[in-house]
């Protein structure tokens, strides 16, 4: 890791020292974004020379994610001419708010090449305003909308009924929302059997799929890798918290929908909870015990 923090610092060093190759014209004049957000021109000026300084070796000149750093990044440095954005506090497909974009830029996306940086919150502000501009269909204009805002609700477990919410969370994982579709599977199959003959009344019928990760079509110009929870970093979440604002809003431009319409609230947190007891175990002994059982 931190070789590869060097050979961005490096490349971000060169790319701002040739910022003249930025072929985008200085503004003159200021934008009214998504929500009603006034930014100068100033501070899109400011903002162009934040982003050429930190994000353009790896999101590149014209925001299409191909930097002179991008290659061989998985995932891919974001592209933000689509105007896509994954892991907002909103619906999947809706714009995310500017306290979303800031936070990512301030804690970065785990085992990712987005580092995190450490910027001011008036550079924040100038930095989100310029990475707008890339996409200005999606996001210039008075009458464009941001998604409504994720809200967190009480945990209704909490410590005291953890093991109940892994429980839970397991059943709602693979019985209700059948997140192995995509994920894979962690439950036995005598688990699915008894959970489908107290369901409908017969035997689960378990394809040879059901213990693998399946690659899936984005919106973002590649196949998105679902994470297995006891082996992929999640890139968006560290917390019981992270996971129910991930789970409730999906990932934008993906098959990671959002489950706040579909799930309750509880069960929400249930899989929160189940998915943090999968992602503890990484690199730990249950995690061989766990896949040695589903064999």
């Amino acid at each position: 890791m931190k070789g590869i923090v060097s050979t961005l610092l490096l490349l971000s060093t060169l790319l701002s020292l040739v910022s003249c190759q930025d072929e985008r014209a200085q503004f003159y004049e200021s934008k009214i974004f998504a929500g009603g957000v006034v930014a100068s021109a100033d501070d899109l000026n400011k903002g162009r020379r934040i982003y050429q300084e930190y994000c353009m070796a790896c999101h590149g000149v014209k925001g299409d994610g191909q930097g002179v750093a991008s290659k061989g990044l998985v995932p891919p440095p974001r592209n933000f001419t689509l105007g896509l954005f994954k892991f907002g506090k909103v619906p999947s497909g809706e714009l995310p708010h500017d306290s979303h974009l800031k936070n990512i830029i301030l804690n970065g996306l785990n085992g990712t090449g987005m580092l995190p940086w450490d910027l001011k919150e008036k550079q924040l502000f100038q930095v989100v305003q310029y990475i707008k501009t890339f996409a200005p269909k999606a996001w210039e204009g008075k009458d464009k909308k941001l998604g409504k805002e994720i809200e967190v609700t009480k945990d209704p477990y909490g410590m005291a009924h953890k093991k109940s919410a892994i429980e839970r969370g397991k059943f709602v994982y693979h019985m209700q929302a059948q997140c192995q579709a995509c994920h894979r599977g962690y439950a036995t199959k005598q688990e699915m059997d008894t959970w489908s003959m107290k369901t409908d009344g017969s035997n689960f019928e378990m394809d040879k799929e059901f213990y693998k990760i399946k690659l899936q079509d984005s919106e973002h110009g590649y196949q998105a890798i679902p994470v297995d929870f006891t082996w992929h970093f999640v890139r968006s979440a560290k917390t019981v918290e992270d996971l129910y604002v991930r789970i409730a809003s999906g990932v934008g431009g993906t098959s990671m929908p959002a489950w706040i319409d579909t799930l309750s609230t509880d069960d929400i947190w249930a899989v929160a909870h189940y998915v943090k007891s999968l992602i503890d175990i990484k690199n730990t002994p249950q995690r061989k015990k766990l896949i040695d059982s589903l064999k």
